[in-house]
């Protein structure tokens, strides 16, 4: 065998260990990217067969409140009174309902001509119209005036604040999760609102809806009640009238709510 061709016999086996080499890790890529490939596929098929939790439905009630319970027996027109008592007890006060009745009221009273049926009477929102004992009721703007001065006695650096329009979902947000409580304006047993009585006005303050000669109409049913709770189909409510916490529907609390003028007030 001549020289040059033992070097084109040496030139030709180093080609071909060449092309065995190449061809070696070609292979053993290709086998990477299937297995990558098939692990991911088995994952995705695994997260598609994994059950899926449901999130449980979010609740919360502040604590002990069935303990300040106050049923209306006495004061047959004094639900805010009985609403803010038990609000005051859940915050920690020591009030009774006829001590916030007698000193902190803001009471005027209903005058009405038997022979005519002509009424005369404050707007709500700035007074009560007759007393926790015997009359109509108040609204939010009036009854924290009221609560105040309730707290000032108290030399308390809490402060009661009146708001409206604010749904009842965002005061489960912005304070039942907090665990204060907040006194809320609807109707007993969550009855349809009607207007039963209407007087001329008397008397009005800077909070009134309305001016001196206005009409202003008393809806039966009225009612102040204290939120503490909620679930995912009902509202909790601190209930003098059913002198339990009563659970209501929350479509309907909210309409009710509504139709009272989404009145609510928050001590803190």
């Amino acid at each position: 065998m001549t020289k040059n061709q033992k070097k084109l016999i040496s030139l030709a086996v180093l080609i071909l260990a060449v092309i065995i080499a190449l061809i070696a890790v070609s292979c053993h890529a290709v086998g990477l990217m299937n297995k990558k490939d098939n692990s991911e596929s088995q994952a995705d098929v695994e997260a598609t067969q994994a059950p899926t939790e449901a999130p449980a439905p979010k609740s919360h009630m502040i604590p002990d409140v069935e303990s300040k319970v106050i049923p209306q027996t006495e004061l047959k027109a004094g639900c805010e009174t009985y609403a803010c008592t038990m609000l005051m007890n859940i915050l920690g006060f020591d009030l009774d309902e006829f001590n916030f009745a007698d000193n902190y009221l803001d009471c005027h009273y209903v005058y009405k001509d038997e022979d005519s049926g002509y009424m005369e009477g404050p707007d709500m929102y700035s007074g009560f119209a007759g007393t926790a004992y015997a009359g109509w009721g108040v609204y939010s703007p009036s009854m924290a005036k009221s609560m105040n001065r309730y707290l000032a006695d108290q030399k308390s650096q809490l402060k009661a604040y009146n708001y409206e329009g604010i749904p009842l979902e965002q005061l489960c947000t912005e304070y039942i999760d907090k665990d204060i409580p907040v006194m809320v304006w609807a109707t007993t047993d969550m009855q349809e609102p009607y207007v039963f009585d209407t007087w001329t006005v008397n008397y009005v303050d800077e909070n009134a809806k309305t001016q001196l000669g206005d009409q202003f109409n008393w809806y039966a049913h009225e009612h102040c009640l204290v939120l503490v709770g909620y679930d995912d189909k009902e509202y909790f409510f601190c209930d003098s009238a059913a002198g339990a916490v009563s659970h209501f529907d929350k479509a309907l609390c909210q309409q009710r709510y509504e139709q009272l003028g989404s009145q609510c007030i928050v001590v803190k």
